[in-house]
Parts: structure tokens; sequence; C-alpha cells
């Protein structure tokens, strides 16, 4: 089913690594700080703990201070959330969805482990943080002011630029099963070590997708709240607020699900071959 829901909320993303847009609401029953959606995720999580069912919905989204070839702060999301469905069940049909719209041959699945392994024989469960920048450095990474970044940042790091740009070249790249610290709002597994249930898609040395089996327990999701509101303190980052309306519907009972997001805005840049995100938006952030 389609749904749309609001683009504003009380309530911002406490992820450290993105910035909500504010807007000052000013009339009856206010004043009130909203926030522009980074995501659909919260809202339509709501509805699926109320019965929904398997919904989806096309919108924009904004995330303040991405900008670049593959980044507009405002761009549109294809959303869509799957009762019953594992990761695994959503890779099938994420797959399926962008081979009807692109001539690619069948999708390459590597386990984050295993990524990490064949393109830099690394271990991304057992390197400590130490390990990681001195291969940056050897690589001729920059880490001149990276100062004492922790172990998952070292991992993004060598992720987008040792390993992005070689993913899904010649075929769509699924990568699964990330480290438990970067769960985000997936379920992790009781393997050891433990395992975010996630993925990401790669075309073309782009991230398309990404998808989370969907966590269900509202005292885990309000720690990592709580535990992101602390990063974000530690890095000089203003405080957002939580969404304890997320936290309340979990806690009444959202179904097993996945979810997935994927960026409209980078698929047709796939289909009509561009190089730049501006090009296939009518009017980039620098043009506004």
């Amino acid at each position: 089913m389609e749904v749309e829901t609001p683009i504003l909320s009380g309530a911002a993303s406490t992820d450290p690594f993105l910035e909500s847009f504010i807007s000052d609401y000013d009339g009856p029953g206010g004043p009130r700080r909203c926030y522009l959606q980074t995501s659909p995720e919260f809202f339509m999580k709501r509805l699926l703990a109320a019965g929904s069912g398997a919904i989806y919905q096309i919108g924009k989204a904004f995330r303040n201070g991405e900008m670049g070839g593959q980044h507009n702060p405002e761009f549109t999301m294809l959303e869509w959330y799957r009762p019953g469905f594992t990761h695994h069940d959503l890779m099938d049909e994420v797959e399926a969805l962008v081979r009807m719209v692109l001539p690619l041959p069948e999708a390459k699945r590597y386990s984050y482990q295993a990524l990490f392994l064949e393109f830099l024989n690394i271990d991304p469960h057992r390197a400590s943080a130490e390990s990681l920048r001195n291969y940056a450095q050897s690589q001729k990474i920059n880490v001149s002011h990276a100062g004492d970044i922790n172990k998952d940042t070292w991992l993004s790091l060598l992720l987008t630029h040792l390993i992005e740009p070689k993913l899904g070249t010649e075929r769509p790249v699924f990568v699964y099963d990330f480290p438990a610290s970067q769960a985000m709002l997936a379920r992790v597994s009781g393997h050891r070590p433990a395992l975010a249930q996630r993925f990401e898609l790669y075309i073309g040395g782009m991230e398309l997708a990404n998808g989370f089996y969907e966590l269900q327990d509202d005292v885990e999701q309000r720690c990592r709240f709580e535990r992101d509101i602390a990063d974000r303190a530690s890095m000089g980052l203003a405080t957002v607020p939580m969404d304890l309306c997320l936290v309340e519907a979990l806690q009444s009972g959202l179904p097993d699900c996945s979810g997935v997001a994927l960026g409209v805005d980078r698929l047709l840049m796939l289909v009509t071959n561009a190089n730049d995100l501006s090009e296939v938006v009518s009017f980039s952030f620098d043009k506004v």
C-alpha cells in the first residue's frame, strides 16, 4: 500500500553522521521546533505498528551538509517495508526491482567480513583501530587530521576510499551482516561476533540502497538513541530530541519485518549514465 507521511517532525535523527534541517513553527499551539525528515522511516514504522501491513512511499528527504556529485541536501527516496521478510528476502526483492529498471546481471553478495578480506586482506571484526589507521596511511590516505577516531570510522574510511569505487562495476553487489556497532536501526544477531542484520547495495561504485531486518525491541532502540546523543555531545554536535513516539510504537508491537531505502536520484543517474546528481534533478542546491 502506498502511504504518505509528514516531512516535518518534532524529533530529529540522532545519528551523529546525519544532520537534520531545522524549521521553527510559530503559530497557534506554538512556538515549536521541528525538523525536516532525513528519512520517512520513523513515521512508516509507526504505521506498521498500527497494523498497516506492507507499505511504501516515494518522497523527499533532507540531510544538512551533504552536497557533491552523488549528494544533494534535498533528494528523492523510495522506502518500503515487508512484514515477514528477513534482510536476505528483501535483498532478493531489491535486486528484482533494480534489474527491471537496468539491464544488469545477477548480483554478487558479500558479507562485510568477506568483503574486507577479499579487497584489503583485513578481518574487520578482529582488526584494531590502530592497525586500520596504519593501513589507511600505507594506502596514502591523508590521516594527519584524523585525531582519535574510533574503529568504525576507520572501517568506513577504508570502505569509502578503497573498496566502494570497485563495487558494482560489472554486476550489482550486496554487502550484508555489518559489525554490530554499525547496526543503526537493524536487529543484531546472536552470533559470535554479533552481526547487524542490514545490507547495502552498490552499483557502479555508488551506494544505491540501505536495508535492515528491523529492530523490534523498544528498550534497545531507546538505548541506541541515548548512545547517539552521547556520541553527538562528545563530538561537539548539537543535542537533538529522540523520537519517543517511535519508541512507544515499538513497545506496542512492530511486526517482524524488513525495510529498505533506495535513492531515486542515484537510480536515475545509473539509468541515464549521468556523472553528477545535478544532471537528473530540476534544480540542484546551488541553483535554489
